[in-house]
């Protein structure tokens, strides 16, 4: 008997026990499968959903990108894409595209936008109101977003016939300086003193404090070995420092990511924008087009300090837990179905914010929860979450788990759009007259990332 039949015979012909030790001496390995896709829109197309100057030039192209993990577990799916919306109908559209793409199920896939405002933004839902209103391709150009989808879907797809194996996991921290500031500013008694928008304002705007943030960019990621396959970041603040004059572009966070693929070019590079619903870099900016640039070297540099001061721990697939928590949000009082249909006889741009509210406000009324997940991979946990979430859900996060390494993908399904804190009901401005969601979203949320995150209330 030659020796491989020998040792083949031993194993085949062990008793249970020992064939089931054998098995378990051997632990299901972690795979990662990173996709592409190009998702730039053609000139002439609506950026930011119909509400600033259409598609004139393209500063840089956009992307779909992100990552499959492969296990003993259906696989899980985590996509970022550089555009400014993907809410209701399209959201749903989005995971189960890229679901179906890759053998898996719709709540084990979480679709995120960076936020990009020269960008397109989609929603299915919406358009349908609109088109019903006789406004179709108010918000966005439907066939380009069709095959952008489509080449999503499939380039994961594709992907996964390449997944690489998975040993260890990286985690790490960088301060990010000069980019990030609160963009509601308040009066000692807690009263609102000024809003700072993204583009800027006065010298008393710019000499105000940074506000509540969170500074730091969060990285994770994944080694065959000693050799990186994929770095995913996370920072939360609003990505746009100049935009409305049509020229598309990844702006900040594009161009932060884009300066780590240069120094890393093995790397698949994706990036998820947290919960910066209420951050914008508005102390920062000067805008003008020179600033775009200085803003994401500041951005690129915390980047590859969190890169350069990871720590590395060995993981497997059976490191890998998901999970999933469904929520209905409380929906605001002021948005009702007389209101928005009020509101669709007004201008093109109320028109387009009246279809966005009326078409999240059927959806929930209709029993439609939105998915909340969470990726935990050994001392890791990531939440992905909805809407243009406030910093206090991400801050809030990792107090639940100080311990542990927490980060936060916000910008999931737009529907609700801003999604503050109880306290932001009282203190009025922008966000709160844009926000569709009441008061007690603020302990759902904090109800449902507890449960997620494994913590006691």
């Amino acid at each position: 008997m030659q020796r491989r039949d020998f040792v083949k015979s031993i194993v085949l012909g062990a008793p249970l026990s020992v064939a089931g030790a054998l098995a378990a001496e051997a632990p299901e390995p972690l795979r990662i499968a990173t996709f592409e896709a190009d998702v730039t829109p053609p000139l002439g197309s609506p950026l930011c959903i119909g509400l600033v100057a259409p598609a004139k030039e393209i500063l840089d192209r956009l992307s779909a990108r992100g990552i499959v993990l492969l296990g003993r577990q259906p696989p899980i799916v985590l996509c970022a894409v550089d555009w400014v919306i993907i809410a209701n109908g399209a959201q749903d559209a989005w995971r189960e595209a890229l679901a179906e793409a890759v053998g898996t199920t719709a709540d084990r896939v979480a679709v995120h936008v960076v936020h990009q405002h020269n960008a397109p933004g989609v929603d299915y839902s919406a358009e349908e109101i609109l088109a019903a209103q006789g406004q179709p391709g108010l918000m966005y150009d439907k066939t380009f977003s069709e095959e952008a989808l489509s080449r999503a879907a499939v380039a994961a797809g594709k992907a996964v016939e390449q997944a690489r194996p998975v040993t260890h996991l990286g985690h790490g921290l960088g301060k990010v300086k000069g980019v990030a500031s609160t963009r509601r500013v308040f009066n000692p008694d807690g009263t609102l003193r000024f809003w700072r928008s993204s583009s800027g304002g006065s010298k008393e705007m710019k000499a105000a404090p940074d506000g509540l943030i969170d500074p730091y960019v969060r990285l994770l990621s994944f080694w065959d070995g000693d050799r990186p396959l994929a770095s995913l970041t996370y920072y939360a603040c609003h990505s746009c420092a100049l935009y409305g004059r049509g020229g598309i572009s990844s702006e900040i966070m594009g161009l932060a990511r884009a300066a780590r693929e240069a120094s890393l070019p093995e790397v698949a590079h994706v990036h998820f924008n947290g919960a910066g619903g209420d951050i914008a870099v508005g102390k920062y900016n000067d805008n003008t087009l020179a600033t775009r640039p200085r803003l994401a070297e500041r951005l690129a540099a915390g980047m590859k300090a969190a890169w350069e001061t990871q720590e590395k721990v060995p993981v497997t697939a059976s490191d890998v837990i998901w999970r999933t928590h469904p929520v209905s949000l409380p929906i605001r009082k002021r948005v009702t179905e007389q209101w928005c249909l009020e509101q669709l006889k007004k201008s093109a741009k109320v028109q387009i914010k009246a279809a966005r509210d009326l078409a999240w406000l059927r959806r929930t009324g209709a029993g439609h929860k939105i998915p909340l997940t969470c990726l935990r991979i050994g001392p890791t946990y990531t939440l992905h979450m909805p809407g243009e979430l406030f910093v206090h859900y991400q801050l809030a996060a990792q107090k639940m788990r100080p311990d542990d390494f927490v980060c936060m993908a916000a910008y999931g399904d737009h529907g609700p759009s801003y999604i503050g804190t109880k306290l932001l009901y009282e203190q009025g401005g922008y966000e709160s007259t844009r926000s569709c969601t009441a008061p007690e979203v603020e302990e759902v949320l904090m109800s449902a990332m507890r449960g997620l995150l494994g913590v006691q209330a």
